[in-house]
């Protein structure tokens, strides 16, 4: 098996952990508090990890460019957050997820507008079958 589909794997499973801990967090604190709380900790397990495995000094690489995209990567996944947070407080568990990975779907229409990615006809069907697997699990 590849490294990246373990990673992704491990990934899937470690993103459904945290949607069930987080939805029973929930349960006594106001959704935008949890999100900042969650941030601070996922910052310093973070940065803890990469001075571990990586130490400091790769910091040094980073060019302004990837400044400028991890910043707005991050301002991103910040809203994404918040706005995961009130959905997962105020609704189901199951249908909040499956709109939540809807973002499949945005990935590859952005992947192919933005990044000139080919739209195949093996993923046309794939996010065809996405899209309705979205609607009949939202139900």
């Amino acid at each position: 098996m590849e490294d990246w589909l373990v990673y992704a794997l491990l990934d899937a499973f470690m993103a459904a952990l945290a949607t069930i801990l987080a939805k029973v967090g929930l349960s006594g604190v106001d959704s935008i508090t949890a999100t900042a709380v969650r941030s601070v900790v996922m910052m310093l397990f973070t940065v803890g990890f990469m001075l571990v495995v990586q130490g400091p000094g790769l910091l040094r690489t980073l060019t302004s460019r990837d400044v400028v995209f991890i910043v707005l990567s991050g301002v991103a996944g910040a809203l994404s957050w918040l706005l995961y947070f009130m959905a997962l407080q105020k609704g189901p568990t199951t249908p909040v997820v499956v709109v939540d990975k809807s973002s499949l779907l945005f990935v590859v229409a952005m992947s192919v507008i933005l990044l000139r990615e080919s739209l195949t006809l093996k993923k046309a069907v794939a996010a065809a079958l996405m899209f309705a697997a979205i609607i009949l699990l939202s139900m």
